[in-house]
């Protein structure tokens, strides 16, 4: 199928370019076609961020979102920002950039299936439940389009009776908006040496969960934010809870993938925050909607790699917009497309075979000037060195933030990421295991009881999209040595270590569990764990996170 743009992942990235990519169309009557792809089941399932939405892009995309109805009705009205010990929270002030006036808690799921109705409506051509596993190129090397995953491989790579080839989808321009660590993506990057002049990104872990709590408790709007328990000063990290509509709150539990220790558990330590006294109290009566995990990026400037080859560009969370300190990236993603999505027009506009099946793959270069000269990169400049300052451990690097943020604001110098998150990782003999807690069955949950909450679920007899490259390395590299990590890191149970026939140890991956979170891809700290897209339609169907 041949098609002028090709984009990969329909979330706001890739559906705000789709959008402005056809209203550039309308306003200067060109008949050019455009189609998005996405592994989900359907637009917005593989969708999960706590979101306070700023709607600065949104405004430029469609003005009239209010009249036309978009999810985005709670205006977010107070904002609380606490330091928690182990039995206490201390409020503290807020910092600048999570200052909300203006903004609206929403659920970004929604909100995208939203946006995909809206593309749909200008003529974009949406496939949900294709995933697309294969970056086409031309003989000169030229990105010409994506090839999707075939349905229907048995487990062992045979044909089952369902088999049916994959699709090649040929563009002249293709858009990468995967969101955190895309598979083709990273591929991208190695290919054409897009990270040469940028730091390592660098990870979180953010753990979701949205909860009916009881009308009393609920305040439509509030925002609080905490830092502290249950993490040590060493580990990045905090926390988000946000009051929707309707008695929901959306809760939520982010760990820096640059951790040391092995034996912490990030899915145990979201657990021991709720426990906490502050949470509890608000949690307790409640009940548990949906639960799911996600990696984002938080290398901010430094990270961004190159964004643009020859044929294609990334956008969005493929690239690396988030605003660490702000808590917020949607805004940016979605900026990032719209910029993208003009620059597609315009070359495409001005080539004499943009109309012609087949023609060459177009240059998008004017995409990353136009956005080095946006709001963007002005925003992402200011706020540069407040996360690489928490390397300093969390005293130094509130003391770090509160200078960037009301003195410097990233014109001094520029901090940077040094290391990926996977060599931070350090021995277990350094460390010692850690006890946590049993679930109480109210606030805390077993994994199992939570995973069955994300509704995620893959056809079991297909080939695992979970790869070992050297299947001999966990026995005799990660267990002994780190004790087993990707156990522990893992927010899905996807990987437990069994004894084989002769009693030893060896690794299990439960690929029908994952969440695709991408954590194992990220920190395993031999970087022996590759992660590639399952049959489409697979994976977590998030509806109100």
């Amino acid at each position: 199928m041949d098609f002028d743009v090709c984009i990969v992942g329909a979330g706001p990235a890739g559906l705000s370019a789709a959008i402005r990519f056809k209203q550039r169309c309308e306003e200067e009557g060109k008949d050019l076609s455009v189609c998005v792809v996405e592994k989900g089941a359907e637009v917005g399932a593989h969708i999960l961020s706590g979101n306070v939405l700023e709607t600065r892009a949104l405004d430029e995309l469609l003005p009239n979102w209010k009249e036309e109805g978009a999810p985005v009705t709670v205006e977010a009205k107070e904002d609380r920002f606490f330091m928690l010990t182990k039995k206490r929270a201390w409020r503290m002030p807020t910092p600048r950039q999570m200052h909300n006036k203006g903004n609206y808690v929403i659920s970004l799921s929604q909100l995208t299936r939203w946006l995909g109705e809206k593309a749909e409506a200008l003529g974009v051509e949406i496939y949900p439940g294709f995933a697309a596993s294969e970056v086409l190129h031309s003989s000169r090397g030229e990105v010409t389009g994506i090839a999707t995953n075939d349905f229907g491989r048995a487990k062992d790579g045979s044909r089952r009776d369902t088999f049916t080839h994959g699709i090649r989808l040929h563009a002249k321009a293709t858009l990468f908006a995967e969101g955190c660590r895309g598979s083709l993506s990273e591929g991208l990057m190695k290919r054409f040496d897009l990270r040469k002049d940028a730091d390592p990104q660098t990870y979180a872990l953010g753990f979701k969960e949205v909860w009916e709590v009881s009308p009393e408790k609920h305040k439509p709007g509030r925002v609080w934010h905490t830092i502290g328990y249950p993490l040590d000063s060493s580990t990045y990290g905090g926390s988000f809870l946000y009051h929707m509509e309707d008695n929901k709150v959306a809760l939520g539990f982010v760990v820096a993938l640059d951790y040391r220790d092995p034996y912490l558990n990030p899915y145990q330590e979201f657990q021991r925050w709720k426990a906490h006294p502050k949470i509890a109290q608000l949690l307790e009566g409640g009940s548990v909607l949906q639960y799911g995990a996600r990696t984002l990026n938080e290398g901010g400037l430094q990270s961004i790699p190159k964004l643009t080859f020859p044929g294609g560009a990334l956008i969005g969370c493929s690239a690396g917009f988030l605003n660490v300190p702000k808590i917020k990236g949607t805004h940016t993603a979605m900026k990032s497309g719209m910029l993208a999505a003009e620059a597609a027009f315009t070359a495409l506009s001005a080539s004499a075979e943009a109309s012609t099946s087949g023609s060459a793959a177009v240059n998008l270069d004017a995409y990353e000037t136009a956005l080095r000269d946006s709001w963007v990169w002005e925003e992402l400049e200011r706020e540069k060195n407040i996360r690489p300052g928490f390397k300093l451990g969390l005293w130094g690097g509130l003391a770090n933030a509160a200078l960037e943020t009301y003195l410097l604001r990233g014109k001094a110098w520029s901090l940077h990421h040094r290391h990926p998150d996977h060599e931070a990782l350090r021995p277990a003999a350094e460390f010692s295991p850690k006890e946590y807690p049993s679930p109480d069955g109210k606030v805390t949950f077993p994994l199992s009881l939570s995973l069955y909450r994300s509704g995620t679920n893959h056809d079991h007899n297909q080939p695992s999209h979970l790869k070992l490259r050297n299947p001999r390395i966990p026995a005799v590299v990660n267990l002994p040595i780190y004790a087993g990590p990707e156990s522990r890191y893992c927010p899905a149970g996807v990987y437990e270590y069994v004894a084989d026939e002769n009693g030893r140890q060896q690794l299990q991956i439960n690929a029908q569990n994952c969440l695709h979170c991408k954590a194992c891809d990220i920190k395993d700290p031999t970087q022996n764990i590759q992660w590639t897209v399952p049959e489409g339609g697979g994976g977590p169907a998030y509806t109100v996170t």
